[in-house]
């Protein structure tokens, strides 16, 4: 059975300034997933700009690893912190 899954992303200090670097590759990263129908929302935090949240329906938690472990933002430090939580949907 599927389950739901939180991706939290806690971004570094300059990531506003460092993500350019990275963004092309990790938006193909995310539109793969998405288009495999794992990845269902995903965005950035706002005010203040300083990380992301990515919702994933998938069979394994482990799916959600491996897609934090290749995102070129984790990959390059700009992500310092991420956590992944499952999710219970109540509504919705």
């Amino acid at each position: 059975m599927k389950t739901y899954y939180i991706l939290n992303y806690r971004a570094s200090e300059n990531f506003n300034e460092e993500k350019k670097l990275y963004q092309n590759e990790h938006i193909q990263l995310m539109k793969k997933a998405y288009e495999k129908g794992e990845l269902i929302l995903a965005g950035g935090l706002l005010n203040p700009s300083n990380g992301g949240m990515l919702i994933f329906n998938v069979l394994d938690q482990k799916i959600v690893e491996e897609f934090a472990k290749n995102d070129p933002y984790v990959k390059s430090g700009i992500i310092e912190k991420w956590d992944i939580r499952p999710w219970n949907i109540v509504i919705g």
